[in-house]
């Protein structure tokens, strides 16, 4: 009788992996169990739990060791012995402060900005139509334009599949290649009708020219 002796860890080994979307399965050993979900999370939306508050209670908060949704500061009293960390806006995008995710979380390679004098790094990729001219460095994942020590626009960007850049890039080439048909369909018909000097001479047949006599002068009365 054949007896299977492979290690009884295998199937916990596979609930670390993420399947990809070329069925390929990827490590998330790598990342902490928490920076997914965060990446996922909504902020600055009103407090469910706070509603009552006589003051605008947004969820710009966020606990790593629960890692389940966003917080505002009243709720942060239920997570006082917890890793919590802020998330800021610019541009009505997610940034966190380098100073609080480098202690937590390896950002090399991503790219960093200062903003309002503290240093950032974007949560997920900014949508950019189409990459400036002149720009060397662009983000491996989804080719937006970066300094030339970076390789990747955000941490979203950073954790991504690797083959999801060739989805991203083969629409693209569908979406480029949809709006050069239509503009080609919508300036083919915007041109007014062309004509040739052979329909030029048929037109001047078709329709003579009438020529006008000249009347006779009037002598003026005495």
């Amino acid at each position: 009788m054949a007896i299977d002796h492979e290690s009884p860890f295998k199937e916990l080994n596979l609930k670390n992996r993420r399947i990809t979307g070329g069925g390929a399965l990827e490590d998330d050993s790598r990342w902490p169990r928490w920076l997914r979900p965060l990446l996922a999370t909504r902020f600055f939306v009103p407090c469910n739990l706070h509603s009552y508050s006589p003051h605008k209670r947004e969820c710009n908060m966020y606990c790593l060791d629960c890692a389940h949704a966003a917080l505002c500061s009243l709720c942060l009293a239920h997570h006082r012995d917890h890793r919590t960390i802020q998330i800021r806006r610019s541009s009505y995008h997610d940034v966190i402060r380098v100073s609080e995710i480098q202690k937590v979380l390896d950002i090399a390679g991503v790219q960093t900005y200062i903003i309002n004098s503290a240093r950032v790094v974007f949560l997920n990729e900014r949508p950019q139509p189409r990459p400036s001219k002149g720009v060397a460095s662009t983000c491996e994942i989804c080719d937006r334009s970066l300094l030339d020590s970076f390789r990747f626009c955000s941490l979203g960007c950073k954790i991504a599949d690797p083959g999801r850049k060739k989805s991203i890039a083969a629409s693209s080439s569908a979406t480029s290649s949809s709006d050069r048909g239509s503009e080609k369909s919508h300036v083919t018909q915007s041109f007014p009708a062309v004509f040739t000097p052979s329909s030029a001479a048929s037109a001047a047949v078709s329709h003579p020219r009438v020529k006008r006599r000249k009347g006779f002068p009037h002598r003026a009365p005495f």
